[in-house]
């Protein structure tokens, strides 16, 4: 079945809360036209790709909801057909109504107006949101990653901060508690000083967890561990 012809199914964890929803309303009781979804047997791109094609789609929507990113899913009339939790959050916070799939092809539209850049058929886009008010910039992956003429929207908002599943964490590098608390805050730009602070630990404290640490994931800097987290963040 098409991807993006899925009934709803929200599911959360300890994580993240994903949202995914089908065509809405207006879309599907609207007149067949020239740019409409094509039957799969009829598309050449899915006759010469097959399955794997839309199996890519979703492993691509999945990495960007366990790295907090936010996504968007666009049928051939630019209009959005999927989306997750966090692209509501990141519209949300450029002041946008952006809880159906109508509004969210307007805050989209709106976000990128004027601004230079398009979403091309089968392609993977990134929206870069510097603060509100700015204008974003786009930056796209060509290449046939997307079925039926559909395109995939990542939203990068650069104040959102996301780190690794902690369950991973201390599962990869048998973390303590305390340890994988320190790696998250650290992971989030936060420093050392400023989290014994908020911690009311002692400097000796923090210091010693981030010796283990460092030692336990193989690091000898912090720029080099946070960089070891922000890798991690794509695992489950």
């Amino acid at each position: 079945m098409n991807l993006i012809d899925r009934q709803v199914d929200a599911s959360s964890n300890n994580r993240y809360i994903v949202t995914r929803t089908k065509y809405d309303f207006e879309a599907r009781n609207a007149r067949p036209s020239s740019g409409h979804l094509p039957d799969r047997a009829s598309d050449p791109l899915d006759a010469r790709f097959g399955e794997p094609k839309g199996r890519s789609l979703e492993s691509i929507t999945g990495v960007l909801d366990r790295i907090g990113c936010g996504y968007l899913v666009l049928n051939r009339e630019r209009k959005v057909v999927e989306w997750n939790a966090a692209a509501q959050t990141t519209l949300e916070r450029q002041g946008e109504a952006a809880d159906t799939a109508s509004g969210l092809t307007a805050a989209l539209r709106r976000l990128i107006a004027n601004v230079p850049g398009q979403f091309l058929p089968g392609s993977l886009s990134w929206v870069v949101i510097r603060s509100r008010g700015d204008r974003p910039v786009i930056l796209n992956e060509n290449g046939v990653i997307a079925p039926d003429g559909t395109s995939i929207v990542a939203l990068l908002d650069r104040d959102n901060r996301s780190g690794p599943n902690p369950r991973t964490l201390q599962r990869m590098f048998g973390l303590t508690s305390a340890e994988t608390h320190l790696a998250l805050r650290l992971a989030q730009g936060d420093a050392p000083l400023e989290i014994a602070r908020s911690w009311r630990l002692s400097r000796t404290t923090i210091r010693s967890q981030l010796a283990s640490l460092f030692a336990k994931t193989e690091t000898k800097r912090q720029a080099e561990l946070v960089a070891l987290l922000g890798r991690i963040s794509v695992l489950p």
